[in-house]
């Protein structure tokens, strides 16, 4: 009996946003909810852009598709500065929808 491949957790996510786009809206809404750690939110645009294809944002985004891979891999430190108040500090609420 042949097994099947296993395949590693961030790829079984991009394989679910890519089919799910209300998934994708529920799964970036819960990254922002966590502003106590912008890792979270960076690990979630990485998905959604893979889902989408790097290239394709980058390009709609007006960026080089190599700068957008820095600005998203696991390495980069996250853009948005831990000290800036977060969305609840200032009693708003963002939300995120499928388009």
């Amino acid at each position: 009996m042949k097994r099947k491949a296993s395949i590693s957790h961030d790829e079984a996510m991009v394989r679910r946003l890519r089919k799910n786009p209300d998934f994708a809206a529920e799964y970036l809404k819960a990254a922002m909810e966590d502003a106590h750690e912008a890792r979270v939110l960076l690990i979630a645009l990485r998905h959604l852009a893979q889902a989408q294809g790097i290239a394709k944002i980058a390009k709609a985004a007006g960026v080089e598709r190599e700068s957008l891979y820095r600005a998203l891999s696991a390495t980069a430190t996250p853009a948005c500065p831990l000290y800036l108040p977060s969305p609840k500090q200032l009693a708003l609420k963002l939300t995120v929808e499928a388009a």
